[in-house]
């Protein structure tokens, strides 16, 4: 079979009867399809097929599941297994936008975060836009980056994906709008094997309100995902990107496997694979791992 269709879930919510109207669907269609072969049981399956475009076996999938958490992804069978992950941080890896709860120690979070919003959402330029917010919490002391930090928590999935990947052979990087600061220590906590972002300025014990120029925006992303590639001679259909804002298009359209997560309206309109009930482990089921294979 030329293609393969992914249907992943929350554990639990994918079960046997569900995947078999999808399959039925793939057939009326005439894409010829597969036995399905689960990857998870009641979490994830594959549905191999053939004279279908990927788009079209998403739609169809879709178009039976009427609203059941199920995300479905679509691809060529051959070269699935991706070689390079480069990932957004903020509400991709960790769960919170770091800048916003830096801004709740400033006392302008409201502010800050109906910036971050509309940053995300492609309505305003990122560059400005972070060096506006960035403006915003000059003063903050250190310690309460320290103390930010202690609260972050991690995207359910992103320690197995990052870890399962890195332990098959494929290098892992963060490539964030965010800062050094932060990406440092997730990159340790996780297992990624390098990071970029943006770096805060600081006189020692406090914030100066600004950035180190040039900003890392989207095209340092899309810069970051080439670059890496061809350091490791790999070519774009072998990388995998994931993010969730506006600033990640550019990346996620480059990357072999580009995965708009749980992400802004814009950018799950325009993704060509999204994951909008599972974790991030939904990665990994899309490239063909088996939970079996999984980094504990």
């Amino acid at each position: 079979m030329s293609h393969i269709l992914t249907l992943i879930a929350p554990a639990g919510n994918l079960q046997a009867p569900l995947v078999a109207r999808v399959r039925a669907a793939l057939l009326d269609l005439g894409g010829q399809p597969g036995a399905p072969d689960w990857l998870a049981k009641e979490e994830a399956a594959d549905l191999p097929f053939s004279l279908l475009a990927p788009e079209q076996a998403v739609a169809a999938a879709r178009g039976v599941l009427e609203g059941a958490p199920v995300d479905c992804i679509a691809q060529p069978a051959e070269g699935r297994r991706k070689q390079l992950l480069v990932a957004d941080m903020d509400s991709t890896i960790v769960t919170a936008e770091t800048l916003d709860e830096l801004a709740a120690y400033a006392g302008v979070q409201d502010k800050i975060a109906a910036i971050t919003q509309r940053s995300m959402n492609g309505e305003i330029d990122f560059a400005t836009s972070l060096r506006e917010r960035v403006a915003m919490i000059k003063g903050l002391t250190l310690t309460a980056l320290e103390e930010t930090w202690t609260k972050i928590e991690l995207m359910p999935g992103a320690e197995v994906l990052v870890r399962t990947m890195a332990a098959h052979g494929a290098h892992c990087a963060i490539a964030s709008g965010g800062f050094t600061w932060f990406t440092s220590r997730v990159a340790e906590r996780v297992g990624f094997q390098s990071h970029h972002a943006n770096i805060l300025l600081d006189d020692g014990t406090a914030l100066t309100g600004f950035v180190e120029e040039p900003v890392f925006d989207r095209d340092a992303k899309l810069t970051i995902l080439k670059k890496l590639a061809a350091e490791l001679g790999l070519p774009l259909s072998a990388t995998a990107a994931v993010g969730d804002g506006a600033n990640d298009l550019a990346m996620l359209g480059a990357a072999g496997l580009g995965v708009a997560f749980r992400a802004k309206p814009v950018v799950a309109a325009s993704a060509r694979a999204r994951v909008d009930f599972a974790d991030l482990r939904a990665l990994l089921f899309a490239q063909g791992y088996r939970s079996s294979d999984f980094a504990a």
